[in-house]
C-alpha cells in the first residue's frame, strides 16, 4: 500500500500531491512541503497510508476523537 501526500484546503477539499512506497520518502517530502508553505495558510499537508486514493480520502475525512488524558 502506498503513502499518499494530500493538501487539505478549507472546507475539506482534498488535493492529492503525490504517492510513495515508503514512509521515509513520504514523510521527508511532506516535511519539505510544509516548510515551503505560507505560515498563515489554512491549508495542511498530510501523509496517509491507504489502499488507494478513495480509501485515503475516506480516512482523511473521518473525525478522530482525542484519546484519554493521564490516568483515565
Amino acid at each position: 500500500m502506498p503513502y499518499f501526500i494530500y493538501r487539505i484546503k478549507p472546507f475539506n477539499i482534498f488535493e492529492k500531491l503525490t504517492a510513495y512506497d515508503t514512509f521515509k520518502e513520504a514523510s521527508s517530502q511532506a516535511k519539505d512541503m510544509r516548510l515551503k508553505e505560507d505560515k498563515a495558510s489554512l491549508e495542511k499537508i498530510k501523509v496517509i497510508f491507504a489502499d488507494d486514493e478513495i480509501h485515503a480520502v475516506d480516512l482523511l475525512s473521518q473525525v478522530r476523537e482525542a484519546g484519554p488524558k493521564g490516568d483515565d
